[in-house]
């Protein structure tokens, strides 16, 4: 993908540097300052005093230590300057294809870039649940690690690959922009759980088949794409197919469990919305199971 010089969103929160805290870990704690208070009643005030200020020297250190992480490497800057260059061009379409054929203003997310834990208006979330976009704060969110999960773990190498899951992400938010994510989430409890994931399956194809109208735009407006590009996002949206993933985890598949959708599902809605580009042919709702 060609990227390289190109401006960066102004849309982006690095929190690489932070590690999220989950408790309180680092205060000083109740048993300690009633100890501290029967020693002080008891008359050893010099011994109380000293163990409150050590107390307060460790608290210091375990919250320097809870709130700084060192610096990130230059590979991980270098790939958080691409992700805000991707950035930039879902907005840049996103901004377009909401004035031209959908009549409204597109409203731009945020991106976290995050190291190992992060919180969100969702709860906290791990580097293993993998990159996400929280409606609750309209964010998305990505712990670069992940980069290194498409290569090694998913087979699926390359810039684009990651430029997919970025494009994928911010599907989600036009879905929710759009009302989508809400008319969905509503109907959660009050079907089963196997029709609900049914919905979910066709809201993730649906993402996927923005993440490929927005590639379609881009090289329209941008020229992004270079040879392999559309193959490695093609390589990406079959290795985390729940068939696949499924099928390497257990060692078989259980059809009524997915909420992503097969490989193939998810390769042939990326590749509808890549050849199309047109948002009214989307509608992963209108179709039957059969054709999905």
């Amino acid at each position: 993908m060609r990227w390289e010089g190109r401006e960066g969103s102004q849309n982006v929160e690095d929190q690489r540097r932070k590690k999220m805290v989950r408790t309180g870990a680092a205060g000083i704690g109740i048993g300690t300052i009633a100890l501290v208070l029967l020693m002080t009643f008891l008359g050893e005030g010099d011994s109380a005093s000293r163990m409150l200020e050590q107390a307060q020297q460790q608290s210091q250190q375990q919250q320097q230590q809870q709130q700084h992480t060192g610096g990130t490497s230059a590979a991980d800057d270098e790939l958080a300057a691409f992700v805000s260059v991707v950035l930039k061009d879902t907005e840049d379409i996103w901004n377009r294809l909401f004035r031209e054929q959908l009549g409204q203003e597109y409203q731009e997310p945020r991106l976290v870039l995050f190291n190992g834990e992060v919180r969100s208006a969702c709860g906290f979330a791990s580097a293993a649940t993998g990159p996400f976009y929280c409606p609750g704060d309209q964010k998305l969110y990505i712990d670069l690690s992940f980069y290194q999960d498409l290569k090694r773990r998913y087979n699926a190498p390359g810039d684009f690959a990651m430029a997919y899951v970025v494009a994928h992400e911010v599907a989600h938010h036009v879905q929710f922009l759009l009302g989508i994510t809400q008319e969905v989430h509503k109907k959660k409890g009050r079907i089963s759980e196997k029709e609900y994931n049914k919905l979910s399956v066709r809201m993730e194809l649906q993402a996927d088949f923005l993440a490929g109208v927005w590639a379609h735009h881009a090289h329209k407006m941008k020229n992004i794409l270079e040879e392999g590009d559309i193959q490695e996002a093609l390589n990406a949206a079959h290795a985390i197919g729940d068939d696949r993933i499924q099928k390497q985890a257990r060692g078989y598949v259980v059809p009524d469990s997915f909420t992503h959708g097969t490989s193939e599902q998810r390769m042939r809605w990326f590749t509808k919305g890549i050849k199309t580009g047109d948002l009214r042919m989307g509608d992963t709702f209108d179709v039957s199971d059969r054709d999905l």
